[in-house]
């Protein structure tokens, strides 16, 4: 039985769909990142993909029906921003794209050059604006937690910019689950206007979000756009036992900070079933099926990759031709399971009758896991 991926162009299925369950916003199943967008002075290990190379690939991109740009404050320090802007002064059709940006990481020395304070986020979105030139920004999102930013100042900070029309949608990053939840309660409790998505780390090998964040956010209805599904470059087949990537890498250049990797023997099983797969798919590449594995996941309706030029694009986008099988599914599901924790496993081994939507999926498979591990419980 063959299982078409989300959102592919063909057939009757729309290719765009709603950002999330709970706003209008239609997006492409992939939004083009730009922590590769760059000048060749900073980030560099990144990528330095100029405003004419990104306007090579902006148009490439919205050939193929991408219209989400998604970018950051802190990429580049702003440079990546800067890029975008210029790209699409070179373009004919500027006004179909959404672009996405964030803030709150730390940009500076100053003592309010991070955070999620109402004088720290009204100072970003103003400069994001004229570095995208723009007079609003499409969906936002709070690039980290803050912990010592009362919520109430954070959220009718994002209450304000929406209202004020400055932004038109906004989410959180880099959330755990009961820290989404807490941001929705205040949002009720206040009136403010509530996040709509969140954007995490979420891909074939890193699953850990299937125990709290995915579950928290499809219980309230929003959105899961993952960052990197790729891992930073680690899922392309270029990393491989023994063997790193020859030319620049993200991760090989890099400080170690971007992509923690716990286990690396898990990581390449999980690129031997990627490959195992792109196997079975005449022209199909490693990079192509872990993209489109992610896409298939409970929850996800986008997902943000970045490509070092044209050409890594042009495989990126290929994703949309695959149709992975239930067989490609579980080949690669089986490698990447996150370990069975506590209280999933009690979960699944005692409460499998009430699974609910947001839960069945996961526990569902934890509790395949569990069998597979301990025996099937009698």
């Amino acid at each position: 039985m063959s299982t078409p991926t989300p959102y592919a162009p063909s057939g009757s299925e729309p290719f765009h769909r709603q950002l999330s369950p709970t706003c209008g916003l239609r997006v492409s199943p992939i939004a083009l990142g730009t922590l590769t967008f760059g000048r060749g002075e900073e980030l560099t290990h990144m990528g330095d993909v100029d405003a004419a190379g990104a306007a090579e690939m902006l148009a490439r991109a919205r050939e193929a029906g991408v219209n989400l740009i998604d970018t950051a404050n802190l990429y580049g320090n702003g440079v990546a921003e800067e890029v975008v802007g210029d790209a699409l002064t070179k373009l004919d059709h500027a006004e179909d794209f959404l672009i996405a940006t964030k803030a709150r990481m730390v940009i500076g020395d100053a003592p309010n050059d991070g955070g999620a304070s109402r004088w720290h986020l009204l100072r970003e979105v103003d400069r994001s604006l004229s570095r995208l030139g723009r007079d609003h920004i499409d969906l936002f999102y709070l690039h980290q937690w803050d912990g010592q930013t009362p919520l109430e100042e954070t959220l009718e900070t994002m209450d304000t910019l929406v209202r004020a029309g400055k932004i038109r949608y906004y989410g959180v990053s880099n959330y755990m689950g009961w820290q989404l939840q807490k941001a929705l309660r205040v949002c009720e409790a206040n009136g403010f206007i509530k996040p709509v998505s969140q954007q995490i780390l979420y891909s074939a090998y890193t699953r850990t979000a299937e125990y709290e964040q995915i579950p928290s956010a499809l219980d309230a209805g929003i959105s899961t756009q993952p960052w990197s599904p790729l891992n930073m470059g680690l899922l392309t087949g270029t990393w491989r036992r023994g063997r790193q990537p020859e030319g620049p890498s993200r991760l090989k250049d890099g400080t170690g900070q971007e992509m923690r990797v716990p286990d690396w023997d898990r990581l390449h099983d999980v690129v031997d079933a990627l490959e195992e797969v792109a196997g079975r798919h005449d022209g199909a590449t490693i990079p192509q099926v872990a993209l489109a594995w992610t896409l298939t996941r409970p929850g996800v309706h986008n997902a943000a990759v970045a490509a070092r030029n044209l050409e890594q694009l042009e495989d990126l986008l290929g994703y949309a031709e695959l149709q992975l099988t239930a067989e490609d599914l579980a080949t690669i599901d089986r490698v990447g399971r996150p370990e069975v924790i506590y209280p999933h496993w009690h979960q699944a081994d005692m409460a499998a009758e009430r699974l609910g939507p947001a839960d069945e999926d996961i526990i569902g498979t934890i509790g395949e896991q569990v069998a597979e591990q301990f025996g099937a419980r009698s």
